[in-house]
């Protein structure tokens, strides 16, 4: 038997699950991956608590599988995600998520226009 194969999977419960994990900006007590609860750590739940404001200055969220070997940024997807239940509410971004949307949306960039110079 490989070595591989006695080790005990981490996924809750030892099924196949994709874990969602989102890190905050806490200013000057600096980045962190917030905790998530052991047997709820879904897509659903995040956006949910995202909405609900558990998190600070959300700047990403990854998702990850460890039966499936991936992992990956979801936070473009999650920030259309929560665009769409905003817009479906009639409401507006909650303030303390618009930079993070703004930012995964690719709505706003910083991009500096160049300003031509006539010498007179």
């Amino acid at each position: 038997m490989s070595e591989l194969a006695e080790r005990p999977s981490i996924a809750p419960g030892g099924a196949s699950q994709t874990v969602y994990l989102v890190a905050d900006d806490l200013g000057e007590a600096g980045r962190t991956w917030q905790e998530a609860d052991y047997e709820v750590s879904d897509r659903e739940t995040v956006i949910q608590d995202m909405l609900a404001g558990k998190y600070i200055n959300p700047i990403r969220v990854v998702a990850f599988n460890t039966t499936e070997h991936w992992s990956e940024d979801v936070s473009a997807d999650v920030a259309r995600e929560l665009r769409y239940r905003c817009d479906l509410q009639l409401r507006d971004i909650p303030f303390f998520l618009q930079d993070f949307c703004d930012r995964h949306e690719g709505r706003y960039s910083d991009v500096q226009l160049p300003l031509p110079i006539r010498l007179v």
